[in-house]
Parts: structure tokens; C-alpha cells; sequence
């Protein structure tokens, strides 16, 4: 019986079970259908809309143009009546809509502007026929203050004659006034589009949010992944023809509907999307009406067919979650498993490469301390062990500060210390340390500058000097003896005017890398490790620590390589252009209006006339010595001279020397002549000199290279010395100096070294003994204060601040100098926020301790 109870309730279920889903589905089928049909009504009710609030978007911003030609054409009439109409447009006060008006008499290609320039139309483009009120309508174009603008073009007519053309341009921002504050409550967006150029000209501020900007209608495809070339031809022909353009498309994972409204004929079109999903809210508001009054008849029959079932689903439920959670949970454990025994290998790796890299320099301390106590009575023996012990201690500090600098970068906590600063000191410096790396294994390393338009940049010089500095000792680190490394800074098309753009190339043919370590060289702890590499030390964080200042400067990095063949690494960077003018005061005071450049390298004479093209000075070239002799005789023959002749040494047919001596023939004794070569002076400076060479200036060309070298000749031939050099041995001698500092081995050590130079120190443990120091002492005691900063009791920042406080004089005025082992660039902006002078990073070097005391002492 009961077996069959359970078979005829089985039964029963089943039957209701049956029941209940045809109900449902005829019920959904039903409510499936009249909830479609009204979402089609609402959707194309919400198109029609859209497409009227476009045409409202349209019509507005035709009138304002309209009004623009018609205001345009009062001010055409106006000036058709005056005697002096350019005195009218010069005295005329522009405004925030008319930029700048400008007035061309007929039969002339140039005028007058309102800002008192010379104008000419000839930058402006006509040719796409677009008319307003049939005033010409030029295309869209950056002007002067780098804003989106367009001119339009009246005649000025006097007794049926045209006497002049009006030209008035407007800035696209001023639309943007006159634009609705909100459009589909925010969730569409909209921006105007020039259709000669297809760059957008404007993003309205207050209609939709968008992730980022775009830049032009490629831009807005690419960001939004409408990629197919079907729809982007159909686009493209709607925009010549100047039609209106709706189409459905996924945009960020959502049903969009994107629109391409055309303006004035088509010469602008507005363009964005909206999601479906805001354009069917009220047919949504409507099917979920229809569902819930559904869902409430049906409520009591469902709920009593769940009841029905609740406790077996129940349990089948629970018995499924719990499969789940099993399962999750082993993966999970898996992929901790994984991620552990990952974390571990690199773990081992990278301290099993730092205790091997930190091992040998300490190995090395260690020795040479043991045979320096061994020595201590053999003078010689004694300065060859603290010159290695040294070197040693000097290749730990970079070990140890390669660690800091990638914990700091990854960490988010780097910051940019922006400056002004020139390509030629920056090449100098990184020249002064890879030509000597790269002679010691007679390899040959050359410096080539092209296309550069600004030789004067604004960024983060110690960083750029990092970049270069970790690929090419790189280079020639994996390159073997008698190899190649160039290093090439190629100047880029500009994306603004006031950016400089261009690529930094640092290629060698060495050793190479396998496709197996190409992907993850910019990892950091990885090292390239083979049998002809693996003697190279390093933590291996160069990369890494170079491609994330790369990243920070907004750059890229990229690197091909191949084994036995060489490597080649590509940075691109945008770097600021200062905004002050080209100095032409200093060549008007030297007297130089004219330089002949002599160089079979096309290229070289390029970057020399780019860079000198804001200097006011005529720069002329040849390309080899024949025709510079003969452009000397031609320019004496027309009665002017050069001042300044620049000339490669080494040149095909007649060579530098020859050509210098036969030039120096031809001029005078004040016309400057100076070779221009990547070759070392010393190896031709005795035979220049003879013949009457007065110079040499390395390559690449700089105009700040030429300017110094300029200054040294008129100044007798002294070259200013480095601020190294201009230090005195006795700048420390006699002075008297507060030290703060907790830790005695440092102080004793400071304290031998100030001995040893001839001066005393006071040592405080803390920072509140030395407020307490200061502060009994009596004016004039101390010359300086050295200010460790992490200390007990009081800190070194607390305590400066103490002693600016002070009301005696010589509070505010001492020197207070950090010295600390805290040494990145937001330690030293804490250092001189609390009132230090300077900054001094630990360890201690007594070179550059009397550097920094030279400027205050």
C-alpha cells in the first residue's frame, strides 16, 4: 500500500508539475508578447524623441552660427563706410565668442587682426564649401590659445565693388553655454564633430559622463570598439553626403543606440550613444506594471505549488550549494597552492641572487678591513684597501638602493621632481659615464640627436639620467669586447605645441635575449641567466625600476631582441616645452648674425638649423669642404661675412683639416671656426690648432653647447670651472658644528672626518638636546647645523622647527642641514618644509658634505 501511495502521489505530483508549467508558459508566453510589442512602441516613441532633442541640438546651434554670419555682415556694412576700416578693426574690443577679427584689402594676400598682427588666410581652409548665410565657412582648427575655433568669411562691399574681406573667428566653447545641461538624465553622450577633419571640437560639460575624452572619430570607433569596416564605410559616406546616421551597437558590454547628426549641411554632425536601457525605461515601467498585477494573480496558486515541493528542492538545494562550496573551495585551495609555490620560487630566487650580489661586495669589506688591520703601519697598502673597501661599500649602497627605489615606485609613493633643463647636460652627464664603461671593454659608442625642435625641456632630469644610464650600462654590460652601442634621441611629429615628442633608442649588438625572457624582463627580481651572462651581478630590478619611471613620466618602453645578434630598447616621451622665448640678446651681444655648418650628414645639418631657427641668426650648410669655400667667397663677394663656421673633421674629399686651413686663409682673424665631431679633441687638437681651428664642440649639436663654447672664446679661452672645482680644500677649516646625531658609530666617524679637515663639532644624542645646545650657545659659535631626523625624544624635523622659533637673531638665519639615510625625493621636501636648508643622504661623504657647506659658509 504503500508503495502505491507513493506511486500515485508521485503521480499526482507529476501531473501538477505538468499543469504548472504549461500554465506558465502560456502565461508568459503571453506576457512575453504584449511586452515586447509595447517595448518596440516605446523604443521607437523614445527615438523619435532622441531624434527631436537632436534636431532641437541641431537648430540651436545653427542659430547661433546664423546669428554669428548675420552680426558679421552688420559689422562688413559698417566698415564698407568707413575711410580707415583696418583703424576700426584695431581699435575694435573682441569677446568671449569673436577671438580675433581680421580685415585683408582685395587683391592683397595679407591684413591686420584686432590683436595688431599680420594676418593671412592662407593657414585657413575654404575648400570644403560649407556656407552660413553664404558666408564662406572655414574648417575646424587649433588656434592661438590651443582651443577648438572656426573662422567664416564675409566681402566688404562699397558701390557693388568688394573692397576687403571681414574674417571673424569663434571659439566651439562658446556653444557650450547655449547647449542643454542634461540630456536623457545624463546617461547619453555628445560631442560636436568637424566632418572635413573628423576631429571632435568639442565635449560639452555638463551632458553624460565618459571615461575619457576622444580626440577624433577613429578615437571614438577604437574606444568603443566599433571596429566593423562595413559600418565604419557606411558612416563615412553618410558623412560626405551630409546625412543623419542611427545605428544599434555594443558599447562597453551595453545595447547602445549611437547617433551621427549632421549640422549646417554637414559640416559639423553631433555625435554619441545612448544605452537602450535609458531609452526603454518607460516601456520597462510598463511591462513591470503588467508583470506584477501577473505575478499577484498568480501568487496564492504558485505559492501552494512551492509549498508542495519546498522541502525535496529544499534539500536538493542544500545538497547543491554544499557540492559548490567543495568545489570552490578546492580550487580556491588550488590556486592558493599555486599562487604560494610561485611567490616561493621567486622568493628563493631573488634571495638566493641578493645573498650571492650582497655576499660578494660584504666578502670583499670584510677582507680588505681584516688585511687593513693587518697593514695599518704600510701607508700604500692602506689607501689600495680603503679605495676597494670603497668600491665595495659604493656597489652595496646601489644594491640595496635598487631594492628601495622598486619598493617606493610599486608602492605608489614616487614622485616626479620637475625642472627645466637641456638636452646637451643631460647627454654630457650620461656621455661622462658610458664612454669610460664602454672604453674598458673597447667597445664603440655613439651619440646621434635628430629632429629635435626644443633642446629646452621641463621634466625629471635624475629620473631621465636613471632611464639612460640603466640601458645603456646595460648594454654594455651584455655586450662584448670590441661591441657596439649607439644611443639615438629621434624627434617625433608634436601631438601640441607645447609638448616636445619624441624616442629615445639604445641599441647594442651583444649577446641578446631568448623569446623566453622578453616577456618578462620588466619583472622585477629577473635576470637573463646564461653561460655567457650569468657573471653580471645585479638585483635585477633595473628593468623594472626603468619601465615604471617610464610609465610615470606618461612614456612608453618597448625591446626587440635576438640571441648572439643584439638588442634594441625604445622609450617615447612627451616632455614640456618651457614657455619663454629664445634668447636673441646673447648673439646680438656677441655680435653674431650669420654660421656656415659643413657636414656630409644630411640629417646633422637638419637638427642644426631646426635647433637655430628661433635664435635670429641666419644659419646656412654645405656638405663638404669644396662647397663651403666656395659659399665663404660668394657671401664676401655679396658684402657679408659668416661669424661663426662649424665644420665635421672628417669628411669625404677635402677633410676637415684642409678645409679649415684654406678657410682660415679666407677670413678674418674674429671669425670663429670650430670643428664639430664625435672624434676625441686630444687625438687632432695639436694640428687644428695649428692651421687655426679655435675649438671643438662634441656631437651632437646643442645651441646651449655652442653659447658656452662662444662664451669661453670671448672670455680669453678660460672655460668656467665645475662647482666641484671651485670648492676650496679649506672650506671646512676652523668651523665650528652642531651635530644631531643618536647613533655613535656615525657620530664618531663625522667626527673624525670634520678633524681631518680641520674643523670641531658639538654632538647632541637627540633632537631636544640639541635645541638645548643651540640655545645656551651663544650667537656666532656654531656655523652650521648637521640634523639627523629620526631620533629619540624629538625627531630632527621637530626640532629645526624649535629652533627657527627661537627669538635670537641668528635662529632663522644658521644653516640647518638634514643629514639621513631617509633619501627619496618626499624626504627631502619634508626636510626643507620644516625649515632645513638642504639635504644631505647618508652614507656620509665628506666631498659632498663640504659641496653643500660651500653654499651657506
Amino acid at each position: 500500500m504503500a508503495k502505491r501511495q507513493r506511486k500515485n502521489n508521485s503521480g499526482r505530483g507529476s501531473t501538477l508539475i505538468v499543469a504548472v508549467v504549461l500554465t506558465f508558459i502560456i502565461l508568459g508566453t503571453v506576457v512575453y508578447s504584449v511586452a515586447r510589442q509595447i517595448s518596440s512602441q516605446m523604443t521607437q516613441s523614445a527615438i523619435d524623441n532622441l531624434s527631436e532633442s537632436l534636431g532641437l541640438l541641431q537648430g540651436t546651434i545653427q542659430a547661433i552660427m546664423h546669428k554669428e554670419a548675420e552680426f558679421q555682415k552688420l559689422i562688413a556694412q559698417e566698415l564698407s563706410l568707413l575711410e580707415d576700416p583696418e583703424a576700426f578693426v584695431l581699435s575694435y574690443n573682441t569677446n568671449k565668442t569673436m577671438i580675433k577679427m581680421s580685415i585683408i584689402p582685395a587683391g592683397e594676400t595679407k591684413g591686420i587682426s584686432s590683436t595688431g598682427e599680420v594676418f593671412s588666410a592662407e593657414a585657413l581652409d575654404f575648400s570644403s564649401g560649407k556656407k552660413i548665410d553664404d558666408l564662406p565657412l572655414s574648417g575646424s582648427y587649433l588656434n592661438d590659445m590651443g582651443t577648438w575655433a572656426y573662422t567664416i568669411a564675409c566681402p566688404v562691399t562699397q558701390n557693388g565693388e568688394q573692397i576687403a574681406t571681414l574674417y571673424i573667428e569663434y571659439i566651439y566653447d562658446t556653444l557650450d553655454e547655449a547647449l542643454p545641461p542634461k540630456f536623457y538624465n545624463n546617461n547619453a553622450t555628445l560631442y560636436v564633430m568637424d566632418a572635413r577633419s573628423q576631429r571632435f571640437v568639442l565635449k560639452p560639460k555638463g551632458i553624460g559622463e565618459r571615461v575619457a575624452g576622444h580626440i577624433n572619430l577613429q578615437d571614438f570607433y577604437n574606444a568603443n570598439r566599433i571596429l566593423e569596416p562595413d559600418i565604419q564605410a557606411t558612416v563615412s559616406e553618410s558623412i560626405q553626403e551630409g546625412k543623419h546616421v542611427m545605428f544599434y551597437h555594443h558599447v562597453r558590454d551595453k545595447e547602445s543606440l549611437i547617433y551621427m547628426w549632421a549640422v549646417n549641411d554637414g559640416a559639423l554632425y553631433l555625435i554619441g550613444y545612448v544605452p537602450i536601457h535609458s531609452i526603454q525605461q518607460e516601456g520597462k515601467a510598463v511591462n513591470q506594471n503588467i508583470i506584477f498585477v501577473v505575478a499577484v494573480m498568480l501568487a496564492a496558486f504558485l505559492i501552494c505549488c512551492i509549498l508542495f515541493f519546498l522541502n525535496q528542492r529544499l534539500k536538493n538545494s542544500i545538497q547543491r550549494e554544499q557540492e559548490k562550496e567543495r568545489e570552490l573551495h578546492n580550487q580556491q585551495l588550488t590556486e592558493a597552492l599555486q599562487a604560494a609555490q610561485i611567490a616561493s620560487n621567486s622568493k628563493t630566487m631573488f634571495l638566493s641572487n641578493m645573498s650571492h650580489d650582497i655576499r660578494t661586495p660584504m666578502n670583499a669589506i670584510l677582507g680588505f678591513t681584516t688585511l687593513l688591520a693587518k697593514d695599518a703601519d704600510n701607508p700604500v697598502k692602506v689607501r689600495e684597501y680603503t679605495k676597494k673597501i670603497t668600491a665595495s661599500g659604493q656597489h652595496l649602497l646601489g644594491l640595496i638602493n635598487d631594492v628601495l627605489d622598486v619598493s617606493k615606485i610599486e608602492s605608489g609613493k614616487a614622485v616626479l621632481t620637475l625642472g627645466e633643463f637641456t638636452l646637451d647636460s643631460m647627454i654630457s652627464s650620461i656621455d661622462a659615464i658610458i664612454r669610460p664603461m664602454a672604453k674598458g671593454k673597447n667597445q664603440k659608442f655613439d651619440v646621434t640627436v635628430s629632429h629635435i625642435n626644443h633642446e629646452r625641456l621641463i621634466g625629471d632630469e635624475t629620473r631621465m639620467n636613471q632611464i639612460l644610464i640603466n640601458l645603456l650600462s646595460n648594454s654594455v654590460k651584455y655586450t662584448p669586447e670590441g661591441g657596439h652601442i649607439w644611443l639615438r634621441i629621434i624627434g617625433l611629429d608634436q601631438r601640441s605645441s607645447q609638448f616636445e615628442h619624441f624616442k629615445i633608442e639604445v641599441e647594442d649588438n651583444g649577446y641578446g635575449m631568448t623569446p623566453e625572457y622578453l616577456p618578462v624582463i620588466f619583472d622585477a627580481f629577473t635576470r637573463a641567466e646564461n653561460s655567457t651572462t650569468n657573471k653580471v651581478q645585479g638585483t635585477g630590478l633595473g628593468m623594472a625600476i626603468t619601465k615604471n619611471i617610464v610609465e610615470l613620466m606618461g612614456g612608453t618602453i618597448h625591446v626587440t631582441s635576438e640571441v648572439n645578434k643584439g638588442t634594441l630598447f625604445t622609450v617615447e616621451l612627451e616632455l614640456r616645452i618651457p614657455d619663454h622665448t629664445a634668447d636673441g640678446q646673447f648673439w646680438q651681444e656677441k655680435g653674431i648674425t650669420r654660421i656656415l655648418a659643413v657636414d656630409d650628414e644630411s640629417y646633422i645639418l637638419d637638427n642644426i638649423r631646426m635647433l637655430m631657427r628661433d635664435t635670429g641668426v641666419i644659419t646656412d650648410t654645405c656638405t663638404n669642404g669644396e662647397e663651403a669655400l666656395g659659399q665663404i667667397r660668394q657671401a664676401r663677394k655679396k658684402g657679408y661675412t659668416y661669424d661663426v663656421i662649424l665644420m665635421d673633421w672628417n669628411m669625404p674629399g677635402m677633410d676637415g683639416i684642409e678645409t679649415a686651413r684654406q678657410i682660415r686663409a679666407e677670413v678674418a682673424d674674429g671669425v670663429s671656426i670650430l670643428f664639430l665631431t664625435a672624434c676625441d679633441w686630444d687625438e687632432i687638437k695639436e694640428k687644428a690648432e695649428s692651421i687655426g681651428v679655435d675649438g671643438f664642440l662634441a656631437k651632437p649639436f646643442f645651441v646651449s653647447a655652442l653659447k658656452e663654447k662662444l662664451v669661453e672664446l670671448h672670455s680669453g679661452g678660460s672655460s668656467a670651472k665645475s662647482p666641484a672645482e671651485n670648492i676650496p680644500n679649506t672650506v671646512l677649516e676652523g668651523r665650528h658644528f652642531l651635530v644631531a646625531e643618536d647613533n655613535e658609530i656615525n657620530s664618531e666617524i663625522l667626527l673624525e672626518l670634520f678633524d681631518m679637515e680641520g674643523a670641531s663639532c658639538t654632538v647632541a644624542e637627540n633632537g631636544r638636546l640639541a635645541v638645548e645646545a643651540f640655545s645656551a650657545s651663544s650667537p656666532g659659535t656654531f656655523d652650521a647645523i648637521l640634523m639627523d631626523v629620526q631620533m629619540p625624544i624629538m625627531n630632527g624635523y621637530d626640532a629645526t622647527r624649535e629652533i627657527r622659533a627661537l627669538s635670537r637673531e641668528d635662529a632663522a638665519s644658521i644653516p640647518v642641514i638634514a643629514m639621513t639615510a631617509n633619501a627619496f625625493a618626499e624626504d627631502v621636501k619634508d626636510a626643507l618644509d620644516a625649515g632645513m636648508n638642504d639635504h644631505i643622504a647618508k652614507p656620509i661623504d665628506i666631498e659632498i658634505i663640504k659641496r653643500i657647506l660651500s653654499k651657506y659658509l
